[in-house]
């Protein structure tokens, strides 16, 4: 099925779709298109870290549909037969949700309260909410996706706002973060897909990160992609989508020893070749 523009789904049906590529996939292109493939084509487990995440989100963005997709543990003793059996029937009864508990609940509620009672936060986060957007990329022909937290015009521009739940929301540390997780290729990537689907110009487009602590006082950080993190975002999507087409067109879903199968030279980290260097003279 062809897609393009917004789309309207759920969060499930987007990530389903394996037809067009997202962020989250195509960023698997930094270990290999073997390891790429595989992720593509299989099921991940979702990590604690990845549910808390998802829980904040719905918390934040949409807090009407929470109770919906979430259910949340109550204290439960499962060392009685009492205990056990409310246990089973909780689990019955929530059937379909992700179940995180009390504890992570009252977290992702205090960093909920964060962002609200930042006044610029509280108006970032005001616009449409978790609409997917497809598009062909014009270079490849593959198909591409994004689906931003939040996209709202103000006058002649679009401004996109990413929720970030992190351990540090320091200047240092979130910077770390854009590289580790590839919040770079996000920002260009979903930049460039609202630019095609919305018909704005790239440079009509402000990409704001609001990174929020997940420990007290739950410190948020405001942040807006600059030109350099979009250059960079820039030149992954270019590597790793020209990857994934070739791939594609050759079948060679190659590993760790490259496309060619080149054997990889095992030396020693600089630092210990410095002390090896110095012991031979």
């Amino acid at each position: 099925m062809i897609k393009n523009g917004i789309i309207k789904e759920s969060n499930r049906e987007y990530h389903l779709d394996s037809e067009y590529i997202s962020k989250s996939v195509l960023a698997k292109m930094a270990i290999c298109p073997q390891y790429f493939k595989w992720y593509l084509e299989n099921e991940q487990e979702k990590s604690a870290d990845l549910i808390l995440g998802s829980a904040f989100h719905k918390i934040v963005l949409e807090p009407k549909d929470f109770d919906n997709e979430f259910a949340v543990m109550p204290p439960i003793d499962r060392r009685t037969s009492a205990g056990r059996e409310q246990y089973n029937n909780f689990i019955a009864e929530s059937e379909g949700k992700e179940i995180i508990t009390q504890d992570d609940y009252n977290t992702i509620c205090e960093m909920r309260d964060s962002i609200l009672n930042n006044r610029y936060a509280r108006a970032l986060i005001n616009g449409y909410t978790e609409q997917s957007m497809y598009t062909t990329d014009e270079l490849t022909g593959e198909g591409v996706k994004a689906r931003p937290d939040v996209w709202r015009n103000v006058k002649d521009r679009v401004v996109i706002t990413d929720l970030k739940s992190c351990k540090s929301a320091l200047m240092n540390d979130v910077t770390r973060d854009v590289v580790k997780y590839s919040y770079d290729l996000q920002a260009y990537m979903y930049s460039l897909i609202a630019s095609q689907v919305l018909n704005v110009p790239m440079e009509n487009i402000d990409f704001i990160f609001i990174f929020c602590e997940k420990k007290a006082p739950y410190l948020i950080n405001i942040t807006q992609a600059d030109e350099n993190v979009l250059k960079r975002g820039e030149t992954l999507f270019r590597q790793y989508i020209g990857m994934y087409h070739e791939c594609k067109e050759t079948d060679n879903w190659y590993g760790l020893n490259g496309e060619m199968g080149v054997i990889n030279n095992l030396s020693l980290p600089d630092y210990l070749l410095k002390d090896v260097n110095d012991k031979d003279e």
